[in-house]
């Protein structure tokens, strides 16, 4: 008897410490973990609590704006992969029902925003409000571009970023500005000479490296982590336009001394090709981007830009650059779809493709296509009369957006030497 009392009280000792241990277990992983961040994964990917810095900062930061009708939009790389590749959850996510931090609260310094400045009633009060709030705002501000153009407004600053700290996280608000061509530009994020270079680490942003253009995105609501935010409609589309979005401006003032020099042709033969000009190049671009074709400015019109920020009225044509390898085989039935005929075709899709096509008022649209070698790019010309063959070089180069003609359009970044290239240093 004594021995069966034995064995029942070493097994009721046993259960007991293993039902203490995997309480120990529970309140350490549920409660002690998530307050103190201890044990987690410092690899990519990994989550922590609500109660997280990053959480708690993009929260007070969502309730401020929203409180002061503040339209931000979400628009950090990083969270916007996370939810494309968890749309449909996401879209069937209502307000207060998630249990678990998925988005919000991965490790990182900085989560991005952005507004349409046009959309901010109240930005000094919101700034005030912030800093009472608890966070440190750093504001950024620079030259319009827009206004270059014109002596008596040039100089005249407008807001581009907003770096708001709340402890150890930061909230970096974009300002996207309007442009004439219906998409939206934000600017450099250049630090003036007061400003705390050590407020964050300011090369890690993941915009402000340089000037860039978007489409203008619509917007919808959704929950993200029990908060609610907008995002883009189309998440994977924006992320696609990040690594591209690169904008480089027209040298106002140095086409304004250029037409000081030589007079521009203000005939009526002039403004009526840059009206058929400007027409043309609204069309191709229309129906490249019905076929989803990059393209660029090129030749003449790419000089123009760049030298006088117009179309040069004695060029008679509309000059367009494409890769070889975004070649469509219906670009030619796509064109002629539009209304312009093909004119001519020299070439072959495997060496020196060129297509010529006829636009109204005898304006022609001529495009080039561009062959990448190891150390350069090329493309073929050809007398229309002989039939003579011709190979001209370019270095190589990469695409930036630019504005034309109240038009977004893209040029060669490296545009002095594509230029150079095409007609030699003194143009």
């Amino acid at each position: 008897m004594s021995r069966i009392n034995k064995n029942v009280i070493l097994a009721l000792l046993t259960l007991t410490s293993s039902a203490f241990l995997l309480f120990q277990l529970y309140y350490y992983k549920h409660y002690l973990s998530a307050k103190n961040g201890i044990g987690l994964s410092k690899s990519k990917g990994s989550r922590i609590g609500f109660d997280s810095t990053q959480w708690r900062a993009v929260k007070k930061f969502i309730m401020l704006t929203s409180s002061q009708n503040v339209p931000v939009f979400l628009i950090d790389p990083l969270i916007l992969e996370l939810i494309s590749k968890n749309f449909e959850q996401i879209k069937n996510t209502s307000h207060g029902s998630t249990s678990e931090c998925k988005f919000f609260c991965v490790p990182r310094e900085f989560t991005a925003f952005a507004l349409q400045y046009h959309l901010w009633k109240n930005e000094e009060g919101w700034f005030r409000i912030a800093e009472n709030m608890g966070f440190q705002c750093l504001k950024i501000e620079s030259k319009d571009p827009r206004l270059d153009g014109i002596d008596s407004l040039s100089g005249t600053e407008i807001p581009l970023h907003y770096i708001c700290r709340l402890a150890t996280h930061a909230i970096h608000l974009v300002v996207f500005h309007e442009r004439s061509g219906n998409y939206l530009w934000h600017g450099h994020l250049r630090l003036k000479g007061h400003i705390d270079k050590k407020f964050v680490p300011f090369r890690k942003l993941q915009f402000g490296r340089y000037p860039g253009a978007f489409d203008r995105p619509e917007l919808q609501q959704v929950t993200i982590d029990g908060l609610e935010v907008r995002i883009p409609k189309d998440p994977v589309h924006f992320l696609e336009e990040i690594p591209h979005s690169r904008f480089i401006e027209c040298r106002y003032k140095e086409a304004r001394a250029f037409l000081q020099q030589y007079l521009d042709d203000n005939t009526v033969e002039a403004m009526v090709f840059r009206k058929s000009a400007k027409e043309l190049l609204q069309l191709a671009a229309k129906t490249l981007k019905k076929l989803g074709v990059r393209f660029w400015l090129s030749s003449g019109t790419c000089l123009g830009w760049y030298r006088q920020c117009n179309i040069i009225p004695y060029s008679k044509d509309v000059d367009l650059g494409i890769f070889i390898q975004d070649y469509k085989s219906d670009i030619i039935i796509a064109f002629q779809d539009a209304g312009l005929p093909l004119k001519h075709k020299f070439g072959k899709v495997e060496d020196s493709l060129e297509l010529s096509f006829q636009g109204k008022d005898d304006v022609k649209l001529d495009i080039f296509f561009f062959y990448e070698e190891t150390d350069h790019m090329w493309n073929g010309g050809t007398q229309a009369k002989s039939g003579k063959k011709f190979k001209y070089l370019f270095p190589k180069f990469t695409l930036c957006w630019t504005e034309f003609v109240d038009m977004k359009v893209n040029v060669p970044c490296e545009t002095i030497e594509y230029i150079e290239a095409n007609y030699g240093t003194q143009t």
